[in-house]
């Protein structure tokens, strides 16, 4: 008798552990809040509780060869980055085209995934759910929680003293939909990061005047990169991967700030890094720059305290006739449905092995897929952490076999390669050089497309090889051009150290 594995929410996440469960021969029952698919990526005209929202405008930050599934990739017609519509789309046709919709059951919120009494024996889960205002309990032998991490809305007003004064309007980013009522408004924005950078290049069009508060700055980055590529095709290659593995770490520094700052100096911006070198995620926007340079969005620092009118600032300037302040803050972490004992969330981290399986279980029945943050799409990310977790239920291992990897610091593609090598679908490069060069070499300098992890092993997909061939990415010949290019750098680097 198959497996039962409850998931929970059905995004990007949880459609591809559905289909990863009946890869496996798992039986998958899914339980989503709302009445359709798309989690995040499914825009509403008003918020809803408890589920993920977005603006009208928003697009994609990785580029659709990085951001498809390994086995179904996006339409040829569509745009390299897509707006969350087309997105949309795609995940309908990914569903349809694997049949994944029968196991989904719409409208239903899970309200507690409990241990079994003989939990520590045999690892299974009570799920008690509502759905029509009626409750309902089911044994699972085990649980995947794709819930995601952008429902529960931060908003540090302690921070803000004189916030509670304050006459005008403020809410978190999640509230914020469309620009037309913020009309000749004067509006301040909290935060650096991609929401706060949206919302403030989308509102100076219609807005009197627009000012960004950031703590901390961050490294602003162009979709459009080397060449006219889309820059996670040019970033993600195992080549560059390669080459920033090797690099002393002060010479991998000076190299990302000078690669940084050569779109903008970001110094004349009053937009560097509070800590550069963290190599956080950048924000990604096409228009910033030139808006602050055209005076329609004004840098300032962190807001030091606010008046019924005013935000004052670090700097002692003051904004005044504020009429709306939209806190770009992020989200917070958390489990309803979950016992602390189970998983327990401090200073917005859960403690997951791999990222995915909460520690000091007994039994490894449950996994958390799609929460983790890569500087790299999310959707191929939560696809191999749903084919490992998924080949962990089917052959049950000990939980000292399960933990007794060391984790690793994790760069992108090092992490895929991780999860990969636990689904046994890890691309052997000197290997395949000596079967298939050409397949090889386009594995190693073109862009770490999903396609990789279809090659080989359980879930191996006919059609990877053609799909790495054919995707649109950078010839050998420029690739090779970058390594002149590395020690040009190189040089410039020893010629700056010697100068001073």
């Amino acid at each position: 008798m198959a497996k039962r594995v409850a998931i929970i929410g059905a995004g990007v996440s949880g459609l591809t552990t559905i289909k990863c469960c009946l890869d496996e021969g798992l039986e998958p029952t899914c339980f989503e809040k709302s009445d359709d698919i798309g989690g995040l990526w499914r825009f509403t005209e008003k918020v809803e509780q408890g589920r993920a929202s977005i603006y009208r405008t928003v697009i994609t930050n990785s580029s659709k060869e990085m951001s498809c599934f390994s086995d179904f990739p996006m339409p040829e017609h569509f745009p390299n980055f897509l707006h969350n519509t087309r997105f949309l789309e795609y995940l309908r046709l990914y569903a349809k085209h694997f049949n994944l919709l029968k196991y989904v059951q719409f409208k239903t919120t899970v309200n507690s995934v409990r241990k079994c009494q003989d939990f520590s024996t045999v690892g299974q889960w009570e799920i008690v759910r509502e759905s029509d205002g009626t409750q309902k309990s089911s044994i699972f032998d085990a649980v995947m929680v794709c819930s995601g991490h952008q429902i529960e809305a931060y908003m540090p007003l302690e921070s803000f003293p004189g916030i509670e004064k304050f006459k005008g309007q403020y809410f978190h980013s999640r509230d914020y939909k469309t620009p037309e009522e913020f009309q000749g408004k004067t509006v301040v924005i909290i935060g650096m990061g991609n929401s706060a950078s949206d919302i403030a290049v989308e509102l100076c069009q219609s807005a009197k005047r627009v000012c960004l508060s950031t703590r901390g700055g961050s490294w602003v980055m162009s979709r459009v990169y080397d060449n006219g590529y889309p820059w996670d095709t040019v970033f993600h290659t195992r080549f560059a991967n390669l080459i920033r593995y090797f690099l002393p770490w002060p010479l991998l520094k000076w190299m990302t700030e000078q690669k940084m700052n050569q779109w903008f100096d970001h110094e004349n911006y009053g937009l560097v890094p509070k800590n550069r070198f963290l190599m956080k995620e950048p924000v990604f926007n096409d228009d910033l720059p030139s808006r602050i340079l055209c005076g329609a969005v004004v840098v300032k620092p962190v807001v030091k305290e606010f008046t019924e009118t005013s935000a004052i600032f670090e700097d002692v300037t003051m904004e005044e006739c504020v009429d709306v302040v939209v806190f770009a803050t992020g989200y917070t972490v958390s489990f309803p449905f979950l016992n602390e004992s189970v998983i327990k969330v401090e200073n917005n981290r859960a403690a997951l092995y791999k990222h995915v399986f909460p520690l000091h279980l007994e039994k490894s029945t449950l996994a958390i897929i799609g929460l983790i943050q890569p500087l790299g799409p999310i959707m191929p990310t939560s696809e191999l952490q749903a084919r490992w977790a998924t080949r962990v239920f089917k052959v049950p291992k000990s939980i000292d076999e399960l933990y007794g990897d060391k984790i690793k610091t994790r760069d992108f593609i090092d992490y895929l390669d991780e999860l990969s090598d636990g689904s046994g679908a890890k691309p052997e490069i000197i290997p395949l050089l000596l079967k298939d060069p050409q397949l090889a070499l386009t594995i190693f300098f073109g862009p770490c497309s999903p396609f990789q992890f279809r090659l080989k092993g359980p879930g191996k997909w006919a059609g990877a090889r053609n799909a790495i061939l054919t995707q649109r990415d950078h010839s050998l010949v420029a690739s090779l051009l970058k390594i002149f290019g590395l020690f040009a750098l190189l040089a410039a680097f020893f010629l700056s150290f010697y100068q001073h």
